[in-house]
């Protein structure tokens, strides 16, 4: 593709955005009064542009490679057999194990020192909004949406079931960053809502939880679901920022300084009885990785 249909759909997709999620924003505010052009928001619009310009064909073109990799080692029978199912039960599969590997792939981020360095990058955001979203290190991009489409790739799901799937969980993506509180009710049970995700991001909740990706299930679970009738009062991280986009990516390779050397701002969690084995065992591998818990 090039450059001027990749500034084309770049155009799209962001006059699409804020078609969508902008009004949004201002009928049902999380946090009212945030202004559109909120502090750090050009630096928000590089990364959504980044996406588009460098990084998307990068990761693109890694996990193609990835699933030409599965090819090899998944029977064809198997993938033949998966495919022969209704379209409805394939997008149920796919949603259920994604989110399932998605969860557990997601506290590793917030576990695991390695990780965190990249992932941190995301969490860095102080203001939520729909293009903060986009606010993520290349790095966590592959790691994420690899972890999000490994079911698919394992079992061979068809395009069709894919392309669909891939345009949804991109929309809810920025659906639970954006601004946005709606009045769901007893639906958020089943259903994540941004109000969960912002908890997520909050700056001091000590326990951030809600890893979940679009059901709150597994975290309800795993006992890492939260979420209080307000909107946290600050998001981000306890530590120094960088000076705009490229400090951002370049940030997770150069070494931890001591002052903030911490894990993340969720290393404080503690999980019911289903998760503590687990988490004992995350815990040790973080305990060994660039960064220790605070």
């Amino acid at each position: 593709m090039d450059f001027y249909a990749l500034a084309w759909s770049a155009g799209l997709s962001l006059l699409f955005f804020i078609l969508v999620f902008r009004p949004l924003e201002l009928v049902f505010p999380a946090k009212p009064g945030q202004r559109f052009f909120r502090p750090a928001w050009f630096t928000d619009l590089c990364f959504f542009l980044g996406q588009y310009f460098l990084w998307g064909g990068l990761v693109l073109w890694i996990l193609s490679h990835f699933n030409g990799w599965l090819d090899e080692i998944v029977s064809q029978t198997f993938r033949h057999a998966v495919a022969s199912q209704p379209w409805w039960l394939q997008a149920i599969e796919v949603v259920l194990l994604s989110d399932l590997i998605t969860y557990w792939g997601h506290r590793l981020q917030h576990r695991v020192g390695f990780l965190w360095r990249f992932h941190a990058v995301h969490h860095s955001a102080e203001h939520l909004d729909w293009l903060a979203a986009h606010r993520e290190h290349p790095l966590d991009s592959i790691y994420t949406i690899g972890l999000v489409n490994l079911p698919a790739f394992v079992l061979g799901f068809p395009i069709e079931t894919l392309a669909g799937f891939i345009a949804f969980r991109g929309l809810w993506a920025i659906y639970i960053h954006s601004n946005v509180r709606l009045p769901t009710g007893p639906l958020r049970i089943l259903l994540g809502a941004p109000e969960l995700h912002h908890w997520h991001h909050a700056r001091d909740a000590g326990n951030a939880g809600n890893y979940g990706n679009i059901s709150p299930l597994l975290d309800i679970l795993f006992g890492t679901h939260t979420c209080p009738n307000h909107e946290p009062e600050h998001f981000g991280l306890n530590e120094p920022a960088p000076s705009g986009y490229l400090g951002y990516l370049l940030q997770p390779f150069l070494p931890a300084k001591r002052k903030d050397d911490q894990l993340s701002p969720t290393a404080g969690e503690t999980d019911t009885a289903p998760s503590q084995e687990v988490d004992s065992i995350l815990a040790d591998e973080a305990r060994s990785s660039f960064r220790t818990v605070p």
